[in-house]
């Protein structure tokens, strides 16, 4: 009998799975065929959703772009007649293992560890997980290993903290298993807020019971009974998938008294944060969770000591915790096996931006920058130039494209400026004004500020209306040395990561993209042609034709012309917003 899994995670349905979803069961259910129908979290290929796969006799056919139409098609020639329509068909797995599809170059660089199940089994089965080898580390953690075998064994692997900091795991577990208690929990980072990452949600999504698995694991070797999942309630279909993956594993025996028999009891539940970017930082989210303000604390005492409720606590985010079951089960060499010398295992990464294959992707640390962006990623859009790349989100940096050779690792990342963060890459090119760039990722770590210190509050205020006054045209030689001397400041006055690595994205750029600051302050032009203010339009005499377009969707009427005659464009009367590019059909507008 054949399956159907249709991609149901956030990017899926943001496509339109639900209307395809909607379709295949509307023809099952007139037109019936060996087939059973389910949903699956997200595969990977956002760029190419909604998408559907189809599973018989050991081969997995995965069509890209399934509208509702197309759905149809395919039922009808593959479910019910065996017949693959190769030029919908984005990979195709046959048996073996041997790949074909389009999509191939995207997949076949991958190594999925963290996302071994994300798109290929029903988030809402708590059978298809166990199908799937789920749990099995539980049990051999719980009946077969004491907690000093289970931390050995996760230090051994290698595995560092996913969520940027790259902390041993192994280690940050021994320090809160050495601090007694009658009291203790785990508590899993899931407060996405970085801009272009969703590495966690699709997790959450697509493999619920992987973390909580992982965090039963931890909460046996650190001697903790109790856990909390802080997720952002902008997430409502990872909270649900979690809701129910927490109900069926407390039915099944893996959460609450006497796991699997044995004396050791472990329960979770989710605190749901209001979105406050702070409250990634650890002793921020331990205040939420507390019904406090999200504000951080002072270090030392640190959280394996003193953390949430003043109890011995760790904390580590989606991705660290959903490696632990795989490390556990397959054994700690073989996650070694992957990465670098002091960089082991996989890490997954959300590409986004300039980026053609836009979507998630899980690659052996070590990997450099390039293959990233142009092996998975297949490269930029239109064929543009590759400027650079963003690493670690509001906290990271701008690392240009003559460093794009970089590996992808704790190591060598720092060096350039930049930190790996949780995973966000937002890609960029030669359209993208650096300036600007720096200058949103300060507009949004100034808004994310809690305000408990002065430099973070107010220097980076400083920082956002310096850079603001630069895109506009008004900034002057002194504002460069003023930028440094803040970064300075407010990097080591700040009590918390978030200040503390705030000027990272400004600093990046004054180091690698001076000549675009130069540029804007000195000669009031933008090369990249991005800021509105230190732009105009023009209209080509050359290729216009009078086709009037452009005049009908000025919102101004700064464009004036007879039909079958060359326009030209108001400067006086134009706002510069783009709309008369966007609607020439004959490339006859430009900006300079």
């Amino acid at each position: 009998m054949s399956k159907i899994y249709v991609g149901m995670g956030t990017c899926g349905l943001s496509a339109g799975a639900r209307d395809t979803y909607d379709t295949l069961k509307k023809l099952m259910g007139e037109a019936p065929a060996k087939a059973d129908l389910h949903i699956t979290g997200c595969i990977g290929m956002c760029y190419r959703e909604p998408l559907v796969e189809i599973r018989d006799n050991g081969t997995r056919v995965i069509y890209g772009e399934v509208t509702p139409e197309r759905a149809e098609e395919i039922y009808k020639r593959h479910v019910q007649n065996r017949e693959i329509i190769d030029e919908y068909v984005v990979l195709h797995e046959k048996v073996g293992g041997e790949l074909a599809g389009s999509e191939t170059d995207f997949i076949a660089p991958q190594e999925r560890i963290v996302l071994r199940n994300c798109g290929t089994i029903d988030p809402e089965s708590i059978a298809d997980y166990e199908a799937a080898g789920g749990y099995q580390g539980l049990r051999k953690a719980l009946l077969n290993m004491t907690s000093e075998e289970i931390i050995a064994e996760v230090k051994a692997s290698g595995l560092r903290g996913r969520g940027g900091a790259g902390f041993p795991t192994g280690l940050k577990w021994s320090f809160a298993a050495g601090n007694p208690s009658n009291r203790k929990f785990v508590v899993c980072n899931a407060d996405e807020g970085d801009p272009g990452a969703f590495m966690d949600r699709s997790v959450l999504e697509g493999d619920p019971h992987a973390v909580l698995e992982g965090m039963i694991i931890c909460g046996r070797a650190i001697g903790a009974d109790f856990g909390y999942i802080y997720c952002r309630a902008e997430y409502p279909l990872a909270i649900k998938r979690l809701n129910i993956a927490i109900a069926s594993a407390r039915e099944k025996g893996y959460l609450g008294k006497h796991i699997l028999g044995t004396e050791f009891n472990f329960d979770v539940k989710i605190k749901q944060g209001a979105g406050a970017f702070v409250c990634g930082e650890e002793t921020a989210l331990f205040a939420s969770i507390e019904g406090e303000r999200g504000m951080p604390r002072i270090r030392p005492p640190f959280p394996a000591e003193k953390g949430l409720w003043q109890k011995p606590t760790n904390n580590n985010n989606v991705e660290t915790y959903a490696n632990v079951p795989w490390i556990i089960t397959r054994g700690a060499k073989a996650y070694a096996a992957y990465g670098t010398e002091k960089s082991r295992g996989t890490k997954v990464f959300a590409l986004a931006g300039k980026v053609r294959h836009g979507g998630l992707a899980e690659v052996p640390m070590g990997m450099s920058i390039r293959d990233l962006v142009f092996k998975v990623g297949g490269g930029i859009k239109q064929d543009k130039r590759f400027k650079a790349v963003q690493m670690g989100g509001p906290s990271g940096g701008c690392i240009p494209e003559h460093l794009a050779d970089t590996p992808v690792d704790f190591e060598n990342i720092p060096q350039t400026g930049a930190i790996m963060g949780s995973g966000g890459m937002v890609v960029m090119d030669e359209t993208t004004c650096m300036v600007d760039i720096a200058r949103f990722f300060l507009d949004f770590t100034q808004a994310e500020s809690c305000g408990k210190c002065t430099f973070c509050r107010i220097g980076t205020l400083r920082m956002l209306e310096v850079l603001e006054r630069i895109t506009r045209g008004e900034g002057v030689p002194e504002d460069i040395e003023t930028l440094r001397q803040l970064s300075v400041q407010i990097k080591e006055s700040s009590l918390c990561g978030l200040g503390q690595t705030a000027p990272n994205p400004v600093l990046t750029t004054l180091k690698y993209f001076l000549d675009e600051y130069r540029a804007h302050i000195e000669d009031k032009k933008c090369p990249a042609k991005s800021c509105a203010a230190l732009v105009d339009y023009f209209i080509d005499p050359e290729k216009c034709v009078g086709c009037t377009v452009c005049a009908k969707n000025c919102p101004v009427d700064a464009i004036s012309g007879q039909p079958k005659q060359v326009h030209v464009i108001d400067q006086g009367k134009c706002v510069k917003c783009g709309k008369c590019i966007s609607s020439c059909n004959f490339d006859a507008v430009y900006k300079d």
